[in-house]
């Protein structure tokens, strides 16, 4: 076992003893013997969830299922909860340290440790309950709570014919990690709505396995917009999670993906552009291939994708990982107009309200959900249609994103 996950380990016992006897000193007292019956509940299902994630993990998130999904969601819950409780019991730990050591010099070594305020876990432990509540409905409802996100953006540079043009955006499917194929359709059903003009999906479109999408292949395939439906590679798509028995079944595999997106009649974009005419007018769109900041991999080739083409166009990019635009894309010889993203998933944990939004997962991308502006150049971060890792959503919904361009 990796030192890494031992520490852990250890951390979440002491921290799971910790918490049972300052909530314990609270509740035994008053001859709640039923606490024991829930607690330890909670403990069952921690250990059932993250027994069931791990063999889910093993296999490569090939294909989990509602069961599965639901008790690793509890079990990172429940352990988020405690964590929560823990952190409260610490604070009031140093206060009631801190209150002997002043008791002891008044009273020259007359004084005991105070008791736990009762108050103070009951309130935590309401707290911690709504929370908990919430979080249940991000894991049953919440990852399929789909949101339409409407972005009109204007540009000088934009011919005429492409005045009122509309994009459909959407991102990061992890298909192996769906678990309820109606949500899945009814999500899909509410694209088609929008009657875009063109539909992208900027990557992600399994954890690790190509047949992954199998199921979904004929809903994607329905989608359809009249100047085309265009895709690009994640960071997930190229297999690199799973131990393979060889380097060809890996690539056999990404062929096979490869392939998927062509039967389901989305043009893959892999470092290349393509030109979308509209009357005597056109735009360049461009997909590049994976490109994050390390340990991501780096196969996206801004040189290699606009190397048959001039300047001045109209350009449209997708790129998987925001961070690309930070590192090079704005700094390319080419401007390029809008930039289409998605990786983050907004950490599918946070708080969005208004003009506010706030997760964690911007203290690693700086651009992590929205729209993003760098002098006239635009980047949309969609905060993805599936879930990976939490099998949930809470706050940060997933998100279908329709993009209207128009003309200044």
């Amino acid at each position: 076992m990796r030192p890494f996950f031992l520490v852990i380990i250890i951390t979440l016992i002491l921290i799971e003893i910790y918490v049972l006897r300052g909530v314990r000193s609270v509740f035994i007292p008053d001859g709640l013997k039923i606490f024991y019956v829930i607690y330890y509940l909670t403990v069952f299902l921690t250990l059932a969830g993250t027994f069931g994630m791990f063999l889910a993990a093993r296999k490569g998130f090939g294909k989990t299922n509602l069961v599965i999904n639901t008790l690793f969601g509890i079990a990172f819950t429940v352990i988020l909860i405690k964590i929560i409780i823990a952190g409260f019991l610490v604070i009031e730990d140093i206060y009631r340290i801190f209150r002997l050591l002043v008791e002891l010099i008044i009273s020259k070594g007359n004084a005991g440790l105070a008791a736990r305020s009762s108050i103070l876990v009951k309130s935590v432990l309401v707290m911690t309950s709504l929370l908990f509540i919430l979080f249940m409905y991000g894991i049953l409802y919440g990852k399929y709570n789909y949101k339409v996100r409407n972005v009109s953006l204007s540009f000088t540079g934009l011919p005429d014919e492409f005045n009122g043009f509309k994009i459909l955006q959407f991102s990061d499917i992890h298909s192996g990690t769906l678990d309820n194929i109606s949500a899945v359709e009814r999500g899909i059903e509410l694209m088609k709505k929008q009657n875009a003009d063109m539909i992208l999906f900027t990557g992600d479109l399994v954890n690790n396995f190509a047949d992954e999408i199998k199921p979904y292949t004929a809903m994607l395939g329905s989608l359809s917009a009249p100047y085309g439906k265009y895709s690009i590679l994640g960071n997930h798509d190229y297999g690199h999670y799973y131990k393979w028995p060889s380097e060809e079944a890996r690539t056999a595999n990404m062929n096979r993906l490869c392939d998927y997106h062509s039967s389901m009649g989305f043009r893959l974009l892999r470092n290349e552009c393509v030109e979308i005419k509209k009357g005597n007018d056109s735009i360049l769109l461009a997909g590049v291939e994976n490109w994050g900041k390390p340990p991501f991999d780096q196969y996206g080739d801004l040189d290699k994708t606009f190397r048959n083409h001039s300047d001045g166009q109209f350009i449209i990019l997708m790129s998987h990982d925001p961070s690309h635009w930070d590192r090079q894309v704005l700094g390319f010889n080419k401007y390029i107009h809008l930039t289409l993203s998605g990786h983050t998933h907004g950490m599918q944990l946070g708080i969005e309200a208004g003009k506010f939004k706030w997760s964690l997962v911007k203290l690693m991308y700086p651009n992590w959900a929205g729209l993003y502006d760098n002098n006239g150049k635009y980047l949309y971060v969609n905060r993805g249609f599936g879930f990976i890792g939490f099998p949930g959503r809470v706050g940060i919904w997933p998100e279908i994103t329709v993009i209207e361009l128009k003309k200044k």
